[in-house]
């Protein structure tokens, strides 16, 4: 069987950029466990400084994007700062919501002491405005699938507000799901992004294979997911 190796989880990459599918549980940047990250081993992959250009959770996987240049690193920023960068993710829920597609619109507050945010209805001191769009696109007996685009980058945004919904992601104890997975993982996938690339200013979608878990695979086959580019 093949060992995987650094190279296999790169998803794209060229003189400016690269991205890597991350697994559950790796930290993109060094966090107070001192753990092995992310960046460090783009870092040895590259043979060179690069940048993060955006993170996600520690428990999620999927696509993270990494500058090669200050270039690259300033024009994938503005475009996030922008929105025009397109995030698409895939959540695993045991609570089906009430609607099959909405949008969430929530003011977050983020607690440092407990690196949580708390989502509200309207806004209060010191939150920020998150909004993301979703829809369901499979279920199982137990569990549904949505496919989430979201619209702002809020610290910890999609746990927060799938938890607001009554929603909350398999695995997410943090965000109240009763029970964490084995491995600590959550059933969030960061899928497919979309970008502008900073030279040629073309179109680029960058998609993350599905985990090779047996929940996330029978949604591979029962919404017929796309899992590459």
């Amino acid at each position: 069987m093949h060992e995987e190796t650094i190279g296999d989880r790169i998803l794209y990459k060229n003189n400016q950029i690269i991205a890597y599918n991350k697994p559950a549980g790796l930290p993109v940047q060094s966090d107070k466990t001192g753990d092995q990250n992310l960046l460090n081993i783009v870092k040895a992959f590259a043979k060179k400084s690069i940048d993060v250009v955006h993170r996600i959770d520690r428990p999620a996987s999927g696509v993270v994007l990494f500058a090669k240049t200050s270039g690259a690193l300033a024009a994938l920023n503005l475009q996030f700062q922008e929105r025009t960068i397109q995030k698409t993710y895939l959540a695993v829920v045991k609570n089906k919501p009430l609607k099959d597609a909405d949008t969430l619109t929530h003011f977050l507050l983020k607690n440092e002491k407990q690196n949580r945010s708390v989502a509200y209805d309207k806004e209060i001191a010191h939150s920020k405005k998150a909004t993301l769009n979703y829809k369901l696109i499979a279920s199982s007996d137990n569990y549904h699938l949505l496919e989430i685009d979201l619209l702002s980058g809020r610290h910890h945004q999609i746990r927060a507000q799938l938890n607001a919904i009554g929603s909350p992601i398999k695995g997410d104890v943090k965000y109240g799901f009763r029970r964490g997975n084995p491995d600590r993982s959550i059933h969030l996938h960061a899928w497919k992004v979309s970008f502008k690339h900073p030279v040629s200013g073309e179109l680029e979608t960058v998609v993350a294979p599905i985990p090779d878990e047996s929940l996330w695979q029978f949604f591979v086959k029962e919404a017929k997911l796309e899992t590459k580019a």
